[in-house]
């Protein structure tokens, strides 16, 4: 066992090159080093934030069916300044603070102690999964116009398992393999509407995009859909020791996914609201694949069909890879069960891995706007004490290493956090009352689970083991 408890032993060991991949032999309670390892470099980084951010534009319909084309693109505009920037920012300095797997377990645990760490860890974990249960769902839904036996019944439960298990295989066999994937999977997503763009320049009429009507807004509709596309930049934390050089690296990589991700959303929207004639009621999932159709024709509804379809692929390899190495980072700091640190012969956390796929299965059956509601209800928790763990942690330690550090002072960072905790309040409060009591159960069950956890340690039904534990109040 291994403890680093100062801010000195901290400090030197987020200055070595490091993160070089150790782990704990589990079995032979030996530390050897991955050193064959491939570091995630700057591109595949991007392209797992733009997943787990992002993924394209497939899913924003709804902003304008809730509000129309006006407040749709004002929403997709503004709404990265309330929340996706300072979300972004926090990330960039936390996540070079401590460049580790854990991320924003292990900055809760350093500001506000491992029992809170681990609730934020349990929140942020089954928000994730809850996150990742859609995707394999969509993926078949975008299908099964042209293959029709996947709308229901056994063929269906069989091709969303098949799914599940070879994305999951893709996942134990390398994060540099998912990061490249994702690479290639964001660039064939996104080419279509490089495409449906040119085409619609003829068709475009720009009063179109000034259609407001302040008495039919569906509010919770329109707000959960802007926070369910803009959210989850810390995401890229739970996996940033295997980041090369994080130092330098994230904070760019944040930066690039951020106007990615902007340019993903707003361009579609932009030329969707342009370029057709308004019909809210038309503007739901899968609608964009219709407006191809009216632009470009058949071929072209068909590429944004099958790039929505492997959009989704992309996203729930990103979102599995940053899950999984959370129950990594997790065990390495004795919050769960050792086995949780084993790492497979590509440096992958297989029990991770597959406790994160299991739930997933588990939950494909919610419908989506329950998944989108229950998911954001979870991550609101999360993010409030991530929050409190960014300025407590700037008043505690205003000197320690921070390879980036958002250039506000403390006054400033207190008044960059409130916009965003006003926006969490709001959608806790939109929330409907089965999403509110499902969300609460499940917090309360981390608020048991860990206490029982810590009776199993004593009573050595499980063993668990610090391979990493930084406190830096020390």
């Amino acid at each position: 066992m291994k403890r680093r408890s100062s801010v000195a032993k901290l400090t030197k060991l987020k200055m070595r090159e490091a993160n070089d991949a150790e782990y704990v032999g589990l079995e032979s309670g030996v530390s050897p080093r991955l050193e064959n390892l491939n570091k995630v470099s700057i591109i595949p980084l991007v392209f797992l934030i733009f997943y787990e951010v992002s993924g394209g534009p497939f899913g924003v319909e709804d902003s304008v069916q809730a509000a129309g084309p006006l407040l749709a693109l004002l929403g997709f505009v503004l709404f990265p300044f309330i929340w996706s920037i300072p979300e972004a920012l926090i990330t960039a300095e936390l996540g070079t603070m401590f460049p580790e797997n854990g991320g924003y377990v292990v900055w809760v645990s350093a500001a506000l102690g491992p029992y809170w760490g681990f609730q934020q860890g349990w929140m942020k974990w089954l928000s994730g999964v809850i996150d990742n249960a859609l995707y394999p769902v969509l993926f078949l839904d975008y299908l099964k116009s042209a293959v029709p036996v996947l709308a229901d019944g056994f063929p269906r439960i069989t091709a969303l398992l098949f799914l599940t298990f070879a994305l999951t295989y893709l996942n134990y066999r390398g994060l540099t393999i998912v990061g490249w994937v994702a690479t290639l999977l964001g660039v064939f997503s996104l080419l279509p509407f490089l495409f449906m763009g040119v085409v619609a320049v003829p068709e475009l009429e720009p009063s179109r995009w000034f259609v407001v009507d302040f008495n039919n807004i569906n509010w919770a509709l329109y707000l959960n859909t802007l926070f369910w596309n803009l959210n989850y930049w810390d995401s890229i934390s739970t996996l940033a020791g295997e980041v090369g050089d994080p130092g330098r690296t994230l904070p760019k990589a944040l930066l690039y996914a951020l106007i990615l991700v902007f340019l993903a959303y707003f361009f579609p929207l932009l030329i969707g609201t342009g370029a057709v004639p308004l019909d809210r009621d038309e503007w739901s999932d899968g609608y964009f694949s219709d407006i191809g159709k009216i632009l470009g024709g058949v071929w072209l509804r068909s590429w944004i069909q099958v790039a929505s379809a492997v959009s989704n692929m992309g996203m729930f390899v990103a979102e599995m890879s940053s899950d999984s190495f959370q129950l990594l980072g997790m065990a390495e700091r004795g919050m769960l069960p050792e086995c949780f640190a084993k790492r497979s012969r590509y440096g992958t956390p297989l029990i991770g891995i597959i406790f994160s796929a299991s739930g997933v299965i588990l939950l494909s059956w919610l419908s989506f706007q329950e998944i989108v509601a229950a998911e954001n209800y979870l991550y609101c928790f999360g993010m409030i004490m991530e929050f409190i763990a960014f300025v407590k942690l700037r008043f505690d330690h205003p000197t320690a290493s921070r390879s980036y550090k958002v250039p506000l002072g403390t006054a400033g960072i207190i008044l960059m956090c409130i916009p965003p905790t006003i926006l969490i309040l709001v959608v806790l409060a939109l929330a409907s009352f089965k999403v509110m009591a499902i969300s609460l159960v499940a917090i309360f069950v981390g608020l048991v689970l860990e206490p029982c956890l810590k009776y199993s340690e004593e009573k050595r039904w499980f063993r668990f083991s610090r391979v990493l534990d930084y406190d830096p109040t020390e």
